[in-house]
């Protein structure tokens, strides 16, 4: 697939309603998305790249902090710093990183969120206590979702 093909794939999802559109053609694949009013392309290659394309900016490996009320500072939400699957475990047999009234320090790892084949550690920025996990398990995930309320310690 060469990049005019790619630049008409992202004028089609400009002029309709569809937010994503993933195409493959023998090894690659071309996954556009659309957030708001902004198109996003990405490519991604399975064993050998066919040609280079462009890519969007990949969003930091860790987590947003938002307060949950403007004037109060008692709770945060993690917010998903990808599109991607969440998980709450390393592994299908292991136990969840973090549940709720689990107690966290910085740099506790709080989830996995799988994108692109990559498993992504989400971190935690602060120590405090997790109030709510609201997320899944292998649930998928868009930029920006909310995942966790910790209330900081």
């Amino acid at each position: 697939m060469d990049i005019s093909e790619i630049r008409k794939l992202i004028r089609l999802i400009q002029q309709s309603d569809v937010t994503e559109i993933e195409v493959t053609e023998g090894e690659s694949t071309v996954r556009i998305s659309r957030q708001g009013a902004a198109v996003a392309p990405t490519m991604v290659a399975a064993a050998q790249p066919m040609m280079a394309a462009p890519v969007a900016a990949d969003a930091p490996a860790t987590p947003s902090l938002v307060k949950a009320a403007p004037e109060e500072c008692t709770e945060h939400v993690v917010k998903s710093p990808m599109v991607g699957t969440f998980y709450a475990s390393s592994s299908p047999d292991d136990d969840p990183f973090v549940s709720s009234g689990t107690t966290v320090k910085k740099g506790d790892v709080l989830c996995i969120v799988e994108a692109m084949k990559l498993m992504n550690e989400i971190e935690a920025e602060y120590d405090g206590v997790v109030e709510k996990v609201l997320v899944k398990n292998a649930e998928p995930l868009e930029y920006g979702q909310p995942l966790f309320v910790i209330t900081p310690a």
